[in-house]
């Protein structure tokens, strides 16, 4: 292909992406801002929150699951296609209600497309964020093959992923340095315990929330950008107060990933750690008043960039 032809290639699928988030931006996302009446926390519910680290190595994939509604926030590498959806089927998934691609980066997005031509999909979500690589092109693709559309996420708003209320806390901002920054965030809450889904958004980001005021506080926090020492911020740390962390990485992965600089403040804050380098699979459940996790603690140990 000529690099002509490639760049008008490339122009088409971002503006086929436009379109796709675009077509959307109005009329889905007020269907998903449903009235705070509907997505008040109860404090009182029944069954379960299932919340299943995928073990993906030097990637994002999570599965969140309850009673009969499951959401999916990223799905790997391209290479984890096979990992993830043997996953989400020995679960009992043949419906993902939410799909969320938290940014365009092949980590996080890689096996999105083969999730979405597997599964029966309701809504999708992805930031206003384009990318120029085969892999975003492939879920762009995929999106539009099952005539799906894409809603951007509006910082303030929330949906229900049956009894647990979802809160969209990020991103604040456009046009950021580091797409990482563009990350979605996400926090969910079930009775009286809050899980914080954070992407790989870093410093910038979590600045922009806590200057927001959102209530920021959870039980268990996914530690941004695979435990870099670009996030968690100390001023972070101390919002969000969390008694566990989840760190999601590859063993002895290039990135040196967690930093020394993360883990030293996760422990000087008393903060427990699961990691799926050390763990594989983590799989953290809750009944509203207590949590349980299939793995045992991790250690503190972290590596230099």
């Amino acid at each position: 292909m000529s690099i002509k032809k490639k760049s008008i290639s490339l122009l088409l699928i971002i503006s086929l992406f436009s379109i796709l988030i675009s077509g959307c931006s109005s009329k889905q996302v007020n269907s998903v801002n449903i009235s705070k009446e509907t997505t008040k926390t109860a404090t009182n519910v029944t069954g379960e929150l299932k919340v299943s680290y995928i073990n993906v190595g030097q990637a994002d994939s999570i599965l969140i699951q309850q009673g009969s509604q499951n959401m999916l926030i990223d799905a790997g590498n391209n290479g984890d296609a096979n990992t993830v959806i043997d996953y989400l089927k020995s679960q009992g998934v043949k419906k993902l209600d939410y799909v969320i691609g938290t940014h365009p980066h092949e980590d996080h997005i890689g096996s999105m497309d083969k999730v979405i031509n597997t599964f029966d999909i309701g809504a999708i979500y992805m930031p206003k964020e384009t990318s120029t690589t085969k892999t975003f092109k492939d879920v762009v693709s995929a999106i539009k093959a099952k005539n799906l559309k894409v809603t951007a996420p509006v910082p303030g708003s929330s949906f229900n992923l049956g009894q647990a209320k979802c809160d969209i806390l990020a991103p604040n901002g456009s046009d950021y340095k580091d797409v990482n920054n563009a990350s979605i965030v996400l926090k969910v809450t079930f009775g009286e315990k809050k899980f914080l889904f954070e992407g790989d958004a870093e410093d910038v980001s979590e600045k922009e929330m806590i200057t927001k005021g959102y209530d920021l506080s959870a039980d268990v926090l996914k530690v941004g950008h695979h435990g870099s020492s670009s996030s968690s911020t100390p001023e972070f740390l101390d919002k969000v107060k969390p008694t566990y962390a989840v760190i999601s990485c590859g063993i002895a992965n290039d990135y040196g990933h967690p930093h020394v600089e993360t883990m030293d403040k996760l422990k000087k804050k008393n903060i427990k750690v699961f990691r799926t380098d050390e763990d594989g699979t983590i799989v953290i459940t809750t009944d509203g008043k207590t949590i349980k996790s299939s793995a045992k603690e991790g250690s503190y140990s972290g590596m230099h960039k």
